[in-house]
């Protein structure tokens, strides 16, 4: 059996002010250093040790691995930057608030921009395209693979393929590993690994800074997966983010 532990960011700013963020780099808030860093404590406790850890290449997701492996006294393992691992791109509802956007569109639609499988929100406009290419951060991204929007089906083509080809052999080989990344993108993985359809995956909740082990057998099939912390705790946050985009 293979044990790998799956973590979404902490708490952001923009996550506090319930926000579209997608692909801004926007830091983590003062609750989202601390759910990294209790986190890290957790696994620790646990005794969960990591040989590798993969990570987005936004900040919010970068500074959680930090803080995470500090807490564990894991400081000098190799992390591995992937911006195919980042949140899914929102487009022109980047920097927005949810339940204003639900007041103006109607719940319905901003629950099938953030949630439906298929469905892009708008893309965003030609000047913000141009200033997010400019971007340093986004410098390894492909061209032809930069974004103006996204569904969860795009997120899953670029999620999925980068554990196909990096993370998955990385576990047959016998590394132990952590995924710190996004709401979406580990929704993609998730929905490969457990075979979710597109339609229960709009489902799918997961809370920020909450690590989800998943155990695994030789082919990587999923024998059970859990939460670790707070169960109750968790269950809230978990609602939480449920009920972003209500008016």
């Amino acid at each position: 059996m293979r044990k790998i532990v799956l973590l979404r960011h902490g708490e952001s700013i923009w996550n506090k002010e319930n926000r579209f963020t997608g692909w801004v780099d926007v830091e983590l808030s003062e609750r989202g250093v601390w759910e990294a860093s209790e986190a890290g404590k957790i696994l620790k406790n646990e005794g969960y040790v990591f040989d590798l850890t993969y990570t987005s290449i936004l900040k919010r997701a970068v500074d959680t691995t930090a803080i995470v492996l500090e807490q564990m006294g894991l400081r000098n393992i190799e992390t591995k930057f992937a911006w195919e691992l980042n949140e899914r791109h929102y487009g022109g509802l980047q920097g927005l608030n949810k339940a204003e956007m639900a007041r103006k569109y109607g719940e319905e639609q901003v629950r099938i921009w953030r949630r439906s499988f298929s469905v892009r929100p708008p893309e965003m406009d030609e000047t913000d395209y141009r200033k997010q290419n400019d971007l340093e951060i986004f410098k390894t991204v492909p061209i032809y693979q930069m974004p103006r929007t996204e569904s969860l089906a795009d997120t899953c083509a670029r999620a999925v393929g980068y554990w196909q080809k990096e993370i998955a052999p990385a576990i047959k080989g016998g590394k132990n590993v952590l995924i710190s990344a996004h709401g979406n993108s580990l929704r993609a993985i998730i929905k490969h690994l457990d075979s979710i359809g597109d339609k229960e995956i709009s489902e799918l909740n997961i809370p920020t800074g909450a690590p989800l082990v998943y155990e695994l057998d030789d082919d990587l099939k999923p024998i059970r997966h859990y939460y670790l912390g707070d169960q109750k705790e968790i269950a809230r946050k978990i609602a939480a983010v449920k009920n972003q985009y209500k008016v």
